[in-house]
């Protein structure tokens, strides 16, 4: 399958946004969005996926070590829900148990300083989620 796929690692205050290449081979961080609730973050990836001609999103499912769904995966599954009657191309949730760990350990042995840790941490976050889901798709 060919097309770009977006993917998002949603938080409380901000949702991590990735971006394939159209040939799916290639996961880049797209920026972030700041959480505002309900319609206007359906809107906003809406625009993100419209920018990109995404053919599908990737929403990431944070599940606990033991596979249970805790809030933060209520809220990725609230999100998935919404963007799946909202948007015209398939939704998917994907685990991405430990990925803002991975992420957060990635930028500091890259030497990133700090405080830019936290502006770049959720992209690169759903950076790692759409990398995972195109090994697996």
């Amino acid at each position: 399958m060919t097309g770009r796929v977006v993917a998002l690692d949603v938080g409380k205050a901000r949702i991590g946004v990735a971006v394939s290449d159209p040939d799916r081979t290639v996961a880049l961080p797209a920026g972030t969005i700041q959480v505002a609730g309900g319609p206007q973050d359906l809107k906003a990836v809406a625009a993100i996926v419209e920018r990109y001609e995404a053919t599908e999103v990737v929403v990431g499912h944070p599940l606990s070590l033991s596979g249970e769904a805790g809030a933060g995966a209520k809220h990725a599954e609230e999100l998935a829900r919404g963007l799946r009657a909202f948007l015209p191309v398939p939704v998917h949730l994907h685990d991405e148990r430990l990925t803002t760990v991975e992420a957060e350990r990635g930028l500091r042995e890259a030497g990133t300083a700090a405080r830019r840790r936290r502006a770049v941490v959720d992209q690169a976050a759903a950076t790692i989620i759409l990398r995972s889901w195109l090994e697996g798709a």
